[in-house]
């Protein structure tokens, strides 16, 4: 079997020797829960387990304190607050945020630091970040002090908010967010998080406690915002952490790597002094693996750095293919909004499409009445070894200037199913990461959930033809006036929007700019490496 080290970034590969962080750890056990309405649940049973002593840390890019995590609540304030009441410490990290009329949500994070701190909590507002940058890591741990065996952490794409708590109906969540109009008045929500268990979850907890412990102001390099938190009374530092508690026993087969994005920035940050980038090299060194299949779900796949990548891998192997499931539309309406997103997008794509012309297959999603679905999911599978579940989407600025984390999960289990070894390499399928590829395209093509129809999902080549057939069969239905009964499956092929040439020359600065800057110190930025 395949050495870990040939698919997981060794610690001198990291590029980060400040910091504290494992390797990775093995004997973990990784589920994924797809849907916000599953991790959501998921969460409440793990924070009511928690009693006196143990530990509750939190991250998030946006918290809204009254989101109910389950139809009716609890929602996310009284879930921690009724923790911390039971003698849990309870602490949260959350981005600061910019102003509310930039469709941020700086209002909402500080509503939930002042009821959870109400609660007995304690939540810092974090603005060390780059300029126009953002803390998106999503994470929650939930630590034992008496029994180690039910320690668990999350980590993926789900914020702790509004429009999140949706199934695999797709309906979306009854607590909305602002979306552009395509979406409807309760957008349909499509994402992924992790649940992890064993050694892993010290390493999520030594994640939430570099940046806690971190001695810079948590307003760095923003004075008007310092003043603002000063005069509203926000928590300005943090208070010390309890001592770490050990590293829970093994748990599972798996092997979990953290990987991070932090930029480089002034003041530097104590664990991170020249940023890190294992995000972005974590996934340069499994793509550069590929032989045959390339799964992604992603936001937003822009961005010609990072697609450069994927279009070396098509062009050194005629075999492989690269699925990537996006949004149709961007999640705001307005030109200033989605054009720069269409800029970046349309490049990435075409990029890969030169590369490896009909081996590109992109698709986006609606549910069963139409309505589009909102891709927010980050995950990538390799052929079939090699899983990924995070909160950076494949572009410049999570791969260098936002903060991220992600797990990558290399399973020991070789799975059972044909083909047993797709790239042909010797690594063998591995159970976790087909069977993540095979959940996701069940919803997709309306399969059986208990496997059963999965025969022509299970070979990469099959694969790509079974989600092309799907594609093709509901494009043609709407081309056709929607007559007869409706094709089974959720895929329309996905068709980037061409720009004139007027609408690129403003847009394209703006989103090299704005929406996709670069976070590297300058010595990378001009060898173009991460």
């Amino acid at each position: 079997m395949t050495a870990p080290e040939d698919w997981l970034l060794s610690a001198e590969e990291r590029g980060n020797a400040a910091t504290a962080l494992p390797a990775w750890t093995e004997g973990n056990l990784a589920v994924p829960l797809v849907h916000g309405a599953t991790y959501f649940d998921r969460l409440v049973e793990c924070v009511e387990e928690l009693d006196e002593g143990d530990h509750l840390f939190f991250t998030d890019w946006r918290g809204d304190p009254d989101e109910e995590l389950r139809p009716g609540g609890p929602t996310v304030a009284q879930l921690f607050t009724e923790a911390v009441r039971r003698g849990v410490t309870v602490r949260g990290l959350v981005w600061r945020s910019h102003v509310d009329w930039l469709s941020f949500s700086a209002r909402e994070n500080r509503a939930l630091d002042r009821e959870v701190e109400d609660g007995g909590g304690l939540v810092v507002l974090d603005q060390r970040v780059r300029r126009m940058g953002s803390h998106h890591q999503k994470l929650v741990v939930c630590r034992h002090d008496q029994d180690p065996t039910r320690d668990t952490a999350f980590v993926g794409g789900i914020d702790l908010c509004h429009s999140r708590r949706d199934d695999a109906d797709h309906r979306g969540d009854p607590q909305t967010l602002p979306m552009a109009a395509a979406y409807g008045p309760t957008p349909p929500w499509h994402d992924v998080q992790l649940m992890v268990r064993g050694p892993a979850v010290a390493a999520v907890d030594t994640v939430f406690r570099e940046r806690w412990d971190d001695p810079t102001d948590p307003d760095s390099g923003n004075p008007i915002a310092h003043l603002v938190d000063r005069l509203r009374r926000s928590r300005m530092f943090a208070d010390p952490l309890p001592p770490q508690l050990p590293p829970p026993p093994p748990a599972g087969p798996h092997l979990v790597q953290n990987l991070r994005t932090y930029p480089a920035i002034r003041p530097r940050y104590d664990f991170a002094p020249d940023g890190e980038r294992s995000v972005a090299r974590g996934y340069s060194k499994a793509i550069r693996r590929a032989r045959r299949l390339i799964y992604l779900e992603d936001q937003y796949m822009w961005s010609g750095e990072v697609a450069e990548l994927f279009a070396h891998a098509l062009r050194e192997h005629p075999d492989l293919h690269l699925v990537v499931v996006v949004p149709r539309v961007p999640d705001q309406d307005g030109a200033i909004a989605q054009r720069p997103q269409y800029v970046g997008r349309w490049q990435a794509i075409e990029m890969c499409r030169r590369a490896g012309r009909d081996r590109v297959h992109v698709y986006d999603v609606e549910n069963h009445e139409g309505t589009p679905v909102y891709v927010h999911a980050k995950v990538c599978v390799v052929d079939d070894v090699w899983a990924s579940v995070g909160s950076d989407n494949f572009n410049r600025r999570s791969w260098t200037h936002d903060s991220e984390l992600s797990s990558a999960v290399l399973d020991t289990t070789l799975d059972p199913r044909e083909p047993r070894d797709p790239a042909g390499t010797g690594d063998g399928a591995r159970t976790f990461a087909r069977d993540l590829r095979l959940v996701l395209a069940r919803e997709h093509t309306d399969r059986a959930e208990d496997g059963s129809e999965d025969a022509d999902l299970l070979d990469p080549a099959a694969f790509v033809a079974t989600l092309d057939a799907a594609a093709d069969a509901l494009d043609a239905w709407y081309d056709g006036g929607c007559r007869g009964p409706r094709p089974r499956g959720r895929l329309r092929h996905h068709r980037p929007e061409r720009l004139t040439l007027p609408t690129r020359l403003w847009a394209t600065p703006l989103y090299r700019l704005v929406d996709d800057p670069d976070g590297r110190p300058l010595r990378l930025r001009r060898r173009r490496e991460f």
